[in-house]
């Protein structure tokens, strides 16, 4: 049977793409999210999430890595496997799977993922950025609950209050990673986990890391039950972030640059700690602060 081809902006699957795209309660609705990008594809399917469609521009793709694509059957080592939805309403039957289109995805499409082929056209159209391989895919979403991560001795949590910038999520889950966090707390978010726009700036390693959306008192009480020292950064009534052992289980809390953090936060807070500030601004990025929080953690640790 040959591959389906789509040629048009206008087809309704490739709407229904755009749409999921922008709209974070269509993605809650479908259970769907959006992944742009052969090595974003890969992190997401090697964490355990399961690819529902998979669009190709086979102009732009070229041949697969020799390293394939995970199936999506496994879960992440830092946590516990929770299953997704299991479909999308409609039959699979009306897709083709063409034998060429499958045979340059190298396994990037286990059989009962759906792949459909696109044009160059209708690729620019569904693609945010270039250098992505011609390679997007609805994903099924896991929702990870805070019963579902299994920490280890000492953990080390990173924990955002009321983050608002998809970019920063991003920019700070990137960090997480690279530092070996063991765990992201998403309290009260502003912020899609699952928005385009966190899947690219963390480059995929929101599904390394397991982020958990919750509330604050949420988040306080399991961090307390679990004997986890919380540090809230914060200029006011703190000590220099260097001063403060980091090597017990930490949870280095982070607000909003506008507001800083709630009451709630200060208040259940084991210590308060700061960045020196040396010129006139009198804060830094969210996502840098984090990443300079965590890598003293990190040195401390080694």
């Amino acid at each position: 049977m040959p591959t389906e081809l789509i040629t048009s902006a206008q087809n309704p699957k490739i709407k229904r793409l755009l749409a999921l795209q922008k709209d974070s309660s269509l993605r809650r609705e479908c259970g769907l999210f959006v992944v742009e990008g052969r090595r974003e594809i890969e992190r997401c399917t090697a964490a355990g999430f399961r690819v529902d469609t998979l669009f190709i521009c086979p102009s732009l793709s070229g041949s697969p890595g020799p390293e394939g694509f995970p199936p999506g059957n496994c879960s992440h080592p830092r946590l516990h496997k929770r299953e997704g939805p299991t479909q999308w309403e409609g039959s699979r039957s009306d897709v083709s799977r063409g034998k060429a289109l499958r045979a340059g995805t190298a396994g990037l499409a286990p059989k009962d993922v759906r792949v459909i082929e696109v044009s160059e056209e209708v690729y620019d159209k569904i693609a945010y950025r270039g250098g992505t391989e011609g390679m997007i895919a609805e994903v099924f979403t896991k929702q990870l609950s805070l019963e579902d991560l299994s920490l280890p001795e000492n953990p080390l949590i990173m924990v955002l209050e009321s983050v608002e910038k998809p970019g920063n999520l991003g920019a700070v889950l990137r960090s997480a990673d690279a530092a070996g966090a063991d765990a992201l707390l998403v309290c009260d978010p502003l912020a899609d986990i699952f928005n385009p726009n966190v899947v690219r700036a963390s480059t995929g390693t929101v599904f390394t890391v397991p982020t958990v959306a919750c509330s604050s008192a949420e988040a306080i009480s399991w961090l307390r039950k679990a004997g986890v020292q919380i540090l809230t950064a914060q200029l006011q009534d703190s000590s220099l972030y260097y001063d403060c052992d980091m090597r017990k289980g930490t949870a280095l809390v982070m607000g909003t640059e506008s507001t800083g953090l709630s009451q709630q936060w200060r208040d259940a807070a084991t210590a308060h700690i700061r960045i020196p500030m040396l010129g006139i601004a009198d804060s830094l990025n969210v996502s840098v602060s984090a990443a300079i929080l965590l890598f003293e953690a990190v040195r401390q640790r080694q």
